[in-house]
């Protein structure tokens, strides 16, 4: 059963909603330990400065570098003073579309659930919110930080997403590869085996499908090695980055390939009670008397 990290209340007008907070990603990272492997025992971190005696914990303060070692030095009181009141309200500033809101400035999903007395409210929003359509950017504080964030309705719930500021992200300008994309020509050839290629590959997203790979195959391999296995391993080639494509050929060749693999997808195989019966001979025809 997982447990609330976060409770108070949705606020927008006069109207409150308390509330409730949950994760709603629980990641699936694999991790390691580093150990000694001539000792097996755990490598512990030791604090050492940049003339290479240890430092004790107490003694460690936060600095903001100005220039190579030169440094403003922080107390956590005065780090503390500067903490957003916490509020424990989410406030809601505006609603507005959702196309409106480019996915990038998404960062974590939480459930936002209600307590008991306050249900009814609760669903009046989502459902006011569901038809027209509508998401709430709203602020709230949480462990001493102020998040904006994205509040939306799902299947009668509602879910909110904390959102990063425009200033963190990083302007496309700075992307030096994106230069000269506009005025590269594309061929009607060109770009309609493209518009082949994504109608070959298109199909309703269905998240269950996906699988974390790289992680199944770790674990399997930690399985494998704690059973005694040795494990021989391939080293890859590295690609032909310097290789020149003919871009028609790898297009049509993957507009085939895509075709070949959508027919041999399980969805479009036949069922059992659909299989095609054999055809009956035809009756063979009475001989005319003589």
């Amino acid at each position: 059963m997982p447990r609330a990290i976060w409770s108070g209340s949705i606020s927008f007008g006069l109207v409150n909603i308390p509330v409730k907070l949950y994760t709603a990603v629980s990641r699936k990272n694999v991790s390691f330990h580093q150990i000694d492997s001539a000792t097996q025992s755990r490598v512990k971190m030791q604090r050492i400065n940049s003339e290479g005696d240890e430092v004790p914990y107490e003694r460690i303060v936060k600095g903001y570098e100005l220039s190579p070692d030169r440094y403003v030095l922080i107390d956590p009181e005065e780090l503390d003073a500067l903490d957003p009141e916490a509020t424990h309200t989410i406030d809601i500033e505006e609603f507005v579309d959702l196309a409106e809101i480019d996915p990038i400035f998404y960062d974590a999903p939480y459930y936002v659930a209600p307590v008991k007395a306050a249900e009814k409210p609760y669903a009046l929003l989502v459902r006011a919110m569901e038809e027209q359509e509508k998401v709430a950017i709203a602020r709230f504080v949480m462990r001493t930080k102020q998040y904006l964030a994205a509040v939306r309705p799902k299947d009668g719930k509602l879910l909110i997403s904390t959102m990063v500021y425009a200033d963190e992200l990083v302007p496309e300008k700075e992307i030096g590869e994106f230069d000269g994309l506009a005025d590269i020509d594309v061929s009607d050839k060109e770009l309609a085996m493209a518009r082949q290629l994504v109608e070959s590959l298109s199909a309703d997203f269905d998240p269950g499908e996906f699988k974390d790979e790289y992680r199944e195959k770790v674990l399997d391999l930690i399985e494998r090695k704690a059973g005694g296995e040795t494990i021989e391993v391939e080293v890859p080639q590295p690609a032909d980055e310097g290789k020149v494509v003919d871009l028609m050929a790898a297009l049509e060749a993957s507009v085939k390939e895509a075709r070949a693999a959508r027919s041999r997808h399980p969805a479009n195989e036949p069922a059992a009670d659909d299989e095609p019966k054999p055809a009956k001979k035809p009756a063979k025809r009475a001989k005319k008397s003589a």
